[in-house]
């Protein structure tokens, strides 16, 4: 797999991570980026957070474990598309 490839694949993952925030807020995010801070910016609880998870792991057809998973993969869109990513 080259540099393209996994750029292509955290985008599409990012996409994925986009809808599944509109989904769990119920709103229409339109100025969403990869530096987007989960907590910060969009005020994710830890139950929304949860949500996100589960909305992700039917989306992308995977299991996130919750062992691998630490604080700095929920610190931006970037970051858990990266986690998601090496995930698969």
């Amino acid at each position: 797999m080259n540099a393209t490839t996994v750029e292509t694949g955290n985008e599409q993952i990012v996409s994925v991570i986009v809808t599944a925030l509109e989904e769990v807020l119920r709103q229409e995010l339109t100025d969403i980026s990869v530096e987007t801070r989960l907590f910060d910016d969009l005020n994710l609880d830890s139950t929304s957070v949860l949500a996100l998870l589960m909305t992700l792991e039917d989306a992308l057809d995977t299991q996130v474990d919750p062992e691998s998973l630490e604080q700095a993969h929920l610190e931006s869109v970037g970051s858990l598309a990266a986690f998601l990513a090496e995930s698969r």
